[in-house]
């Protein structure tokens, strides 16, 4: 069963069977607002970028897998490519993370969205993250990106190491910037 997360909302996502949780999908979707024109509606491209930035327990940034680098330097996150327009249905862009083969010292995975081509989020609709059980296919959290505004980028959500399972804290904070390494200053403030 999923939950549908609020900002700032918490869930833990250890097992009810007392297993932990294998491999996960982070899944971004989005659509661009339809603007009525001259000549009827239009909906232009685009290009949202979903990012995945991996913390050490001091806050300190080891890796990061974005549309430049589209796997961490260990192999246990993986992004399954750049979706330009947001056309389609379902998840435009997905990062997989295998939380087993995390090593030890990554405390948590913080992952962000960001508008490359420059647009504000009063120009995209129906965006939202959610997390997916690899293994099952089941949706355990989703989060809708709202508030749509002059922001460029959001923090969407972060997944924390608690021992050996995982909880996942939606955020939502709105942020300017068109790629990772511009929100930086604004995700320390959520570790």
């Amino acid at each position: 069963m999923s939950i549908s997360l609020h900002k700032g909302q918490k869930v833990s996502l250890a097992k009810p069977d007392g297993g932990t949780l294998g491999k996960v999908r982070m899944g971004l979707g989005w659509d661009a607002v339809v603007r009525r024109g001259l000549f009827g509606r239009r909906r232009q491209s685009i290009d949202l970028d979903a990012s995945c930035l991996l913390f050490d327990p001091s806050g300190n940034l080891v890796d990061a897998v974005w549309f430049r680098q589209l796997r961490s330097k260990d192999g246990s996150v993986q992004h399954t490519g750049d979706n330009l327009t947001g056309a389609g249905q379902g998840d435009d862009e997905s990062i997989d993370v295998d939380l087993v083969a995390l090593p030890a010292g990554i405390a948590q995975l913080v992952f962000t969205v960001n508008s490359f081509t420059g647009q504000d989020f009063s120009q995209i609709a129906g965006a939202f993250c959610r997390l997916v059980d690899e293994a099952t296919g089941q949706e355990l959290a989703r989060y809708d990106l709202s508030g749509s505004g002059p922001h460029t980028a959001q923090i969407m959500a972060k997944l924390t190491r608690d021992g050996r399972d995982w909880s996942m804290t939606a955020i939502g904070a709105t942020a300017t910037g068109r790629t990772f390494q511009h929100l930086l200053p604004a995700v320390s403030a959520h570790l």
